[in-house]
């Protein structure tokens, strides 16, 4: 069955940057919905970027807005989260998921696959 094994997490000043990738294998990203989803301590799981398996529609929360990225690399079987202007409030367990019969999904449940979350810790 398919898996998705993300890394890149780690700690980083304000105003760095990160780049996370999540690999799939047993399956291809290019026909699938994927998305980055992030929950930091008491709190619910909330997507940060998402896009369609076309390509052609993505979604942005409005606070990451301009400064994450969200990309496919289809030679690789990736997914790519480019996180720049790091902020202490972008602290939190980032996820990455898959899904088909789906077009853009923001919400966790019509995922099908998720990576084991990757901490991202923005401190000064």
């Amino acid at each position: 069955q398919g898996q998705l094994v993300e890394s890149g997490g780690g700690l980083v000043q304000p105003g760095g940057s990160l780049t996370l990738s999540c690999v799939a294998s047993g399956f291809s990203l290019d026909n699938h919905a994927i998305g980055w989803f992030r929950q930091a301590p008491g709190k619910d799981r909330e997507a940060v970027a998402c896009m369609a398996s076309s390509d052609d529609d993505t979604y942005y929360k409005d606070s990451v807005q301009g400064r994450f990225t969200i990309s496919r690399d289809n030679a690789k079987n990736t997914i790519n989260l480019q996180m720049n202007y790091l902020r202490p409030e972008d602290t939190a367990v980032y996820y990455c998921a898959a899904g088909t019969g789906i077009f853009l999904a923001t919400m966790p449940d019509p995922y099908d696959y998720w990576g084991q979350g990757t901490q991202v810790t923005v401190s000064s």
